[in-house]
């Protein structure tokens, strides 16, 4: 067994045993893994070993040189001696971690969701792949096709091939001239011969040579004849007519492709009322989707956007940990992204998702007089906000709602609740299959 074949094993051993992925994505440790890489723990189990009988070891009985002799009291138990079952333990097992990409993890979450999203290419682009394979009529020498043109030539030598010694055997038959043999090649043999090569050969024949047989099955009797085939293999193929109709050249095969280029924003409420839980649940939710349309597209940029009740650009290490004390303004993040992705993501040339996350809580009438406004005025694939509301809906919570009203059944709008982390997958699959009924082309 090789190197590969152990990989192999391992990974099929390491796929029976990882977390499962629901699991992973509500309750694992989304921390182990990058952006594009996805680290799933597996359980390490305790193989069997060997262990000495403590009996052979000596102990009490056992007699001379000041060891206790039998009935003499041998002092209290150790700790952990007896029967008694101990106590549940409260450290975690050992684990390692089964990895895989974005595109194993995106197709690993359209089995377990039922979904297949089907990434969609904006920018159309001319790709030269891989040989040579159309054909035309002109080009540059070095382009000739030449194993077509002789393949070309071979064949119309064997369509023009005859037995040319059969057919000199006819014009020595008394009383048969040029003409009667080709009368009798063309019509009874069906021999590609002409006419004049007939009248040649017959020149090329001695007088007293036109007289050899009396008659054609005299003539049959005593000539073998021999097919193509077989004075191929006999002879060869001393030459091949080449043809200038036959000259093929190759060229590569230009197609156009469309390239899958994606583009996500990824905003999120930082303000004073989004607490540990709330962050959390955020994480939990973003980062699978980050990984899920990685996998999906040829070409995945992320965009991350803090906001309290101003808007500021930010790294992913930093996105999940910051925390304000600041109010909220939804819509300075949407005025921040409509301003990155017309800048630097055309709405021609790449599949654009905007996903925003919070607690609903905003400040007054700033949903319905900007962001609803500012959504209506991104052009993208999908938006999507998802309500992080552990307690349930505080008084003032009411972004969601307010969005989930104005869009109703908009192919291109999901609106998500996530209470717990139970509920991040019915959240994810609640945007996911939004997007997956959209018919935008």
């Amino acid at each position: 067994m090789g190197l590969k074949d152990d990989l192999d094993r391992y990974r099929e051993v390491g796929e029976q045993r990882r977390q499962d992925l629901e699991e992973f994505i509500q309750y694992g440790d989304l921390g182990e893994s990058r952006r594009d890489e996805v680290r799933i723990p597996i359980k390490i189990i305790d193989l069997p070993e060997f262990a000495y009988d403590q009996r052979e070891m000596g102990g009490v009985g056992q007699g001379q040189d000041g060891t206790p002799e039998p009935g003499d009291p041998v002092g209290e138990p150790e700790p952990g001696d007896g029967d008694e079952e101990g106590d549940p333990g409260e450290e975690g097992g050992d684990h390692e971690y089964y990895e895989m990409d974005p595109e194993e993890f995106a197709e690993e979450l359209d089995e377990q969701l039922g979904l297949d999203l089907d990434p969609k290419g904006k920018k159309v682009i001319e790709e030269v792949e891989g040989d040579f394979t159309d054909i035309t009529r002109t080009g540059p020498t070095g382009t000739l096709d030449f194993e077509r043109l002789f393949k070309e030539g071979l064949k119309r030598k064997l369509a023009m091939d005859f037995d040319r010694d059969y057919v000199r055997a006819a014009l020595q038959i008394d009383g048969w001239g040029p003409a009667r043999v080709f009368e009798w090649a063309r019509s009874d043999e069906n021999l590609p011969v002409s006419r004049v090569w007939i009248e040649n050969a017959y020149d090329e024949i001695p007088a007293d040579d036109r007289t050899v047989y009396e008659s054609l099955d005299e003539m049959e009797a005593n000539v073998e004849r021999t097919d193509t085939a077989q004075r191929i293999r006999r002879e060869g193929v001393d030459q091949v007519p080449f043809r200038r109709e036959d000259e093929r050249y190759r060229y590569p095969e230009v197609v156009e492709e469309r390239e899958r280029n994606v583009v996500v924003v990824n905003i999120r409420d930082v303000s004073g009322s989004m607490r540990q839980k709330k962050r959390e649940l955020v994480e939990r939710t973003f980062t699978p989707l980050d990984w899920y349309l990685q996998g999906k597209y040829d070409n995945a940029e992320f965009v991350y956007i803090a906001h309290d009740a101003d808007a500021w650009e930010v790294e992913r290490e930093d996105f999940f940990g910051i925390r304000s004390g600041g109010g909220t303004r939804i819509s300075s993040a949407y005025e921040l992204a409509l301003e990155r992705l017309d800048e630097e993501y055309p709405w021609a040339d790449w599949n654009r998702y905007v996903f925003a996350a919070g607690d609903s809580e905003n400040s007054s009438n700033d949903t319905e007089k900007n962001v609803i406004p500012l959504m209506e005025r991104i052009d993208a694939n999908l938006h999507a906000y998802v309500e992080t509301q552990p307690s349930g809906n505080a008084i003032n919570a009411t972004h969601a709602e307010e969005v989930e009203n104005h869009f109703g059944d908009d192919d291109n709008v999901a609106v998500a609740y996530v209470t717990r982390p139970a509920d991040v997958t019915e959240g994810i699959y609640e945007i996911l299959s939004t997007e997956e009924s959209d018919d935008y082309e």
